[in-house]
């Protein structure tokens, strides 16, 4: 697979750019809605922690609070790779959220997996790895609920 010509691929990926941009503020809004449409049916997170969701039930834990996102930004350019109708986006992001009643302020390094589907850029996978400023906190975030 090879990537999309220049040309072409600068307006495209500022189109991701932009789509990743509006994801990110539906999240920190948890305006569902939105980040439900921006998303594909079989999107897949993979947390810091390993744990993997679905679109429902990520979207799901953000209606109910159970994720709330205060800040969800980029910290560094958005890097997008274009192949044909596929985009690999890479960046650091500063998170400042609660998940289940514990707060987690630290930077994350995001690698996702968009794709080209009805004309529109969705996300399909996620895998975001952490750059904990308080290891102690950040292991008691990755324990597992009961």
């Amino acid at each position: 697979m090879t990537p999309t010509a220049p040309a072409m691929s600068s307006q495209e990926a500022d189109r991701v750019r932009a789509t990743e941009r509006m994801r990110l503020r539906a999240l920190v809004d948890a305006n569902v809605g939105v980040a439900r449409k921006l998303s594909a049916n079989d999107f897949q997170l993979i947390n810091p922690a390993g744990g993997s969701l679905a679109i429902d039930d990520y979207l799901g834990a953000i209606r109910a609070g159970d994720i709330d996102y205060l800040r969800f930004e980029p910290a560094s350019p958005i890097v997008v790779r274009l192949y044909d109708r596929a985009a690999v986006l890479r960046f650091q992001v500063n998170f400042d959220l609660v998940v289940f009643g514990l707060r987690l302020t630290h930077q994350a390094w995001i690698t996702e997996l968009y794709e080209q589907r009805h004309g529109a850029w969705q996300i399909l996978w996620e895998q975001a790895t952490a750059v904990p400023n308080d290891p102690e906190l950040f292991l008691e975030s990755i324990k597992p609920r009961s």
